[in-house]
């Protein structure tokens, strides 16, 4: 009976069962937090995606729109769309806003031109005046635990040419990268130190469990309503608090390449549903057959994602440790 009850789970189901009481959690949440932090209200990044619409949707159901300061925080890759969507939301929910652009930040470090140094030695043929660029890994489903990254040239919305990363270059554009999200970061802090406010975060649980975030960027902030929601949890909510449809059909994106790249194509390398159900059924302990039945994936496929996820979470394990402390009195 017991075997039979367990065979007959629907993750995505249970996930999306009680969005409306999950909503009103988050909800006292957001108001405890600021209310035991002292602030006034809350500073947030709004990046035209469905994190940070579903995040600040639910601080002004519950703080009330005057109480929070919505940035847009673009820089010369990011994507056309994600200024004008995170400007309709603000707008659509009568919340103060303003752009403050952080490519000038980025240019003090000569960010660009290091990335650029980067794409020309691996990519002999590319030209900034005519490619666009993106980072992407193999597609897991296809290609298994092969984890090799490559840089890929756009041209006219069409793949013109891959080259494979090395090593030691990808460390170093994933360090110039990650500046655009700790310069945000700056810039939040600045406004929330202004206004006394508190800086609300986006990041939700599977980019926690995953380490899909910059620590000390889009990672420091204090407080993180969504941390404990699935992101298809957060498509649910967005569809409950009536987000904007065109947020929630967008790709998920970090939004940092000069061409749209999703986070399914870097990092996550499968579908999000297929992601966050073995998630799930990892933090639940759910049986193979229960996988196999939700996924459609076959036993094989299924321990070798189990693999490369705990590989992903080795790897990202500093990312989402505090800074340990020698307690000398110990």
């Amino acid at each position: 009976m017991q075997i039979a009850e367990e065979l007959s789970v629907n993750i995505i189901e249970e996930l999306n069962g009680d969005i409306g009481n999950i909503a009103l959690k988050l909800r006292s949440f957001i108001r405890d937090q600021i209310t035991g932090f002292k602030k006034k209200g809350v500073v947030i990044g709004v990046s035209g995606g469905i994190d940070s619409a579903v995040a600040l949707t639910l601080c002004v159901q519950e703080l009330g729109k005057e109480n929070i300061y919505g940035l847009l925080l673009p820089e010369e890759e990011s994507a056309p769309s994600s200024k004008t969507l995170g400007a309709e939301i603000c707008e659509s929910l009568g919340v103060s806003y303003e752009e403050v652009p952080i490519s000038p930040i980025l240019k003090s470090l000569n960010i660009y031109d290091q990335k650029e140094q980067i794409i020309k030695k691996t990519c002999p043929e590319y030209d900034p005046g005519i490619h666009k660029t993106s980072l992407v890994l193999p597609d897991f489903l296809n290609q298994g635990l092969l984890n090799v990254p490559y840089i890929r040239l756009i041209k006219d919305g069409e793949t013109v040419a891959r080259h494979r990363l090395k090593a030691n270059d990808y460390l170093e554009l994933i360090g110039l990268q990650n500046v655009k999200q700790r310069s945000r970061m700056i810039v939040q802090y600045m406004y929330a130190e202004k206004l006394n406010y508190a800086v609300c975060g986006t990041t939700n649980k599977t980019e926690l469990a995953l380490g899909q975030f910059v620590k000390y960027g889009d990672g420091g902030v204090d407080l993180e309503p969504l941390a404990d929601c699935y992101k298809v949890q957060v498509y649910a909510l967005g569809k409950l608090l009536n987000v904007n449809e065109e947020i929630i059909k967008r790709p998920p994106s970090a939004d940092t390449w000069s061409h749209y790249t999703t986070d399914e194509e870097f990092y996550w390398r499968m579908p999000i549903q297929i992601m966050d159900q073995l998630l799930y059924a990892q933090e639940h302990q759910l049986p193979l057959q229960v996988i196999e039945k939700n996924t459609g994936l076959s036993r094989d496929t299924i321990e070798k994602a189990r693999r490369h996820i705990s590989r992903v979470k080795d790897t990202t394990e500093y990312v989402r440790t505090v800074p340990p402390v020698c307690y000398i009195n110990r």
